[in-house]
């Protein structure tokens, strides 16, 4: 029985974990999203429905979590009874009263026993393109425990090992396959049929258990049951295909990318050129018709595929293709295994490319440095014919490391003459890889103090200085912060009092870099370094010291003030 005289839940802590519910569903439905309109994905049964099933496991993640904390004490306090509100109002879209609350709280824990974390994390797992989302993952999980501990005011002992357990299962199951960073499998099996069948029955036992829970509540809860939940999901997923964004909105989108300024100049006036032949050709007038087909030039994790996404968006919203969805593939998507199979594979999958943008990275793999590759030129002749027939409802990228796609173009004046627009994507510098890890932090509701920040800045630079052509970018941000997001939870899980504050802040002891000596961080602070700083208004650079950073400043030369959140160590 809950005592009536026991407090009330701390308020900031319910809107923390409303918080952490509403990321928990972003994370799988809005991921999921993306993956559909990627077109990269097999699903088995409708894009709608898988949505709904990842839904569905993120209802069941967070039901498994709440009911495996608060129940290692089984003391229902009234704090924890107010967190189970929030909860089921979340998962079932109905705000129950305290007695149905606590006949719900009674169900679930009966049938709880029945999800799994293995099954409920599964397609962070076994489909690709979300293992990059596997921290993003590991860190809801371990706020939403530590929030369930601390909601009735102390984290007991019990509570701490029980957290300490769940993180631990959540990363035996995440990371059963090893992270791969190399290119995505983007062959057309992202996930295959097994999987999709596996994910789609492990979404049907979530939902099974938890409709179990509501059939045996009181009168006047079962009828949350199944038209709520559909209700509800339908509302947070909408459309299978994204609303519509306005050009405008789309060329907004590309602007607040980190970096690349050259690519973001060079696709504006792309842009602006299509609009201007556009009203031309509405006034009669005579238009140039112009190849789409482009060569991007990078190394890994410069956000190719990212530009290639939204390009494909933005040729959509202009009408210049029908679709816009993005086909990601490379050599083994191509070409086949036996001989007189690679032309039907090839012409197959620009198939599925029309009317958007067929992306293939790694593109010099098709033609051989050396030697007969007869696949691999194979492959080439039938692309180079369907992009040339299929140039107003296709528009291809091949895309790669910058001195073997040049070497491939030169090689093949086929592919030169008809991939005549060229890209390049630069490397980051510390303080765009500094504002990518913010960006996975906001995205994460974490903070990054001063000390932090300097931390960052001082191991990019050393990782820059000491690059090769493989060198991570993007990627290695992501890493960098999912291992940081890891340490930290190991560090505060046995924390008592566990305060938000603690929970989202990030420290420098929480950051390492493989393979940069600890020395490069024995002076965090040193009021003689400097720093490049760049104005976000005009791009004018200006020397700096610590002093400045966290701190608003007004740009010498266009006067506007600004916040230096990142620069450069020089």
């Amino acid at each position: 029985m809950t005592n009536e005289a026991t407090p009330h839940a701390d308020a900031k802590l319910l809107a923390d974990f409303r918080q952490a519910l509403v990321d928990c569903r972003r994370l799988f439905v809005d991921r999921a999203r993306e993956l559909v309109d990627s077109g990269r994905c097999d699903l088995r049964g409708t894009p709608q429905q898988f949505l709904t099933r990842m839904d569905d496991l993120h209802r069941g993640l967070l039901l498994k979590v709440y009911v495996d904390v608060a129940r290692t004490d089984w003391r229902w306090q009234r704090a924890e009874e107010e967190l189970a509100t929030e909860l089921v109002e979340h998962i079932w879209g109905r705000r129950l009263d305290r007695a149905q609350t606590r006949a719900a709280l009674q169900n679930i824990v009966t049938h709880s026993s029945e999800l799994r974390y293995g099954k409920l994390v599964r397609p962070f797992e076994e489909i690709a393109a979300l293992r990059v989302h596997r921290g993003a993952l590991e860190g809801i999980v371990t706020r939403v425990a530590n929030l369930v501990a601390k909601i009735d005011g102390q984290v007991h002992p019990d509570e701490v090992k029980r957290i300490r357990t769940i993180h631990e299962e959540i990363r035996r199951h995440l990371y059963a396959v090893p992270l791969d960073d190399g290119p995505t499998d983007t062959s057309g099996a992202m996930i295959d049929d097994d999987a999709a069948g596996q994910i789609a029955a492990d979404a049907d036992q979530v939902r099974q258990a938890y409709e179990l829970a509501t059939d045996d509540a009181p009168r006047g809860t079962s009828a949350m049951k199944t038209s709520a939940t559909i209700t509800s999901t339908e509302d947070t997923v909408g459309r299978v295909t994204a609303a519509s964004a306005t050009l405008a909105e789309l060329r907004d989108e590309l602007r607040r990318l980190v970096g690349m300024a050259n690519v973001k100049r060079e696709i504006d006036e792309l842009v602006d050129f299509l609009q201007v032949q556009r009203e031309r050709e509405k006034r009669g007038l005579p238009t140039t018709d112009v190849t789409l087909h482009m060569v991007f030039r990078g190394n890994p994790g410069t956000g190719k595929t990212t530009v290639a996404r939204l390009l494909g968006r933005i040729f959509g919203t202009m009408g210049v293709l029908a679709k816009g969805h993005l086909v990601e593939t490379d050599r083994s998507g191509l070409v086949a295994r036996f001989a007189g199979q690679t032309g039907p594979k090839t012409n197959q999958l620009v198939d599925s490319a029309l009317d958007g943008v067929l992306f293939i990275d790694e593109a010099y793999s098709l033609v051989a440095s050396r030697g007969d590759d007869a696949y691999g030129e194979e492959a080439v002749q039938a692309l180079l014919k369907r992009v040339e027939d299929d140039r107003h409802r296709l528009v291809t990228i091949l895309a790669g490391y910058p001195r073997p796609m040049d070497e491939m173009l030169r090689s093949n004046p086929g592919l030169s003459s008809r991939f005549s627009r060229r890209l390049t994507f630069l490397d980051y510098n510390a303080a765009e890889l500094g504002e990518i890890f913010e960006l996975m932090c906001s995205q994460n509701e974490y903070r990054i103090p001063l000390a932090t920040r300097i931390k960052l800045l001082l191991g990019f630079r050393f990782l820059l200085n000491h690059r090769d052509e493989h060198f991570g970018n993007g990627r290695l941000v992501r890493n960098v912060f999912e291992a940081t997001i890891r340490r930290q939870a190991s560090r505060i899980v046995g924390i008592a009092p566990l305060t938000h504050r603690k929970l989202v802040t990030l420290r420098p002891i929480d950051v390492e870099f493989d393979g940069v000596p600890e020395s490069v961080f024995q002076r965090l602070h040193d009021e003689r370094r400097r720093y490049d700083v760049v104005c976000p208004h005009c791009t004018k650079t200006s020397g700096a010291t610590e002093r400045l950073l966290l701190r608003k400043v007004r740009c010498k030369k266009c006067g506007e003030r600004f916040r230096v959140r990142w620069a450069v160590p020089v």
